[in-house]
């Protein structure tokens, strides 16, 4: 899977994070409560919100090529970490005229998008100092 190079740049702002990825920009931001302006979703609600867009995504490219009925899809995401690791809740919703079979196997092609591929395999993070 090949992804986008995304860029984060912030400034002034105390915590209004400039989000880019070369064609889209977008902003994240921290609550009021945390010293920041709540002027864009918090870090974690983004991680969130890629895998709900990847979920819904997957699985409504899957029922086209299938040539299945669904309408909609809806999925609602949260995330608690402890000691033990990070447990994201991810709570999918489809309509549409299909049956008990379609419906299982759908939650089988969730499980199979790439962000959840990413989110449950193993993730190495190499991180290094740009000169200024």
């Amino acid at each position: 899977m090949s992804a986008p190079v995304v860029t984060a740049s912030i400034g002034e702002a105390e915590f209004r994070t400039r989000l880019d990825d070369g064609t889209h920009t977008w902003f994240a931001d921290e609550p009021v409560s945390l010293g920041g302006a709540d002027s864009g979703p918090q870090p974690a609600a983004l991680l969130l919100s890629s895998l709900g867009a990847c979920t819904s995504i997957t699985l409504k490219m899957y029922a086209k090529r299938k040539g299945w009925a669904l309408e909609s899809v809806s999925v609602e995401l949260s995330m608690k970490s402890a000691d033990g690791g990070t447990v994201i809740d991810r709570r999918i919703s489809v309509t549409g005229a299909l049956d008990a079979e379609q419906r299982e196997r759908l939650l089988q092609i969730a499980n199979a998008c790439p962000m959840h591929k990413v989110l449950s395999g193993a993730i190495r993070i190499d991180s290094g100092l740009a000169e200024a």
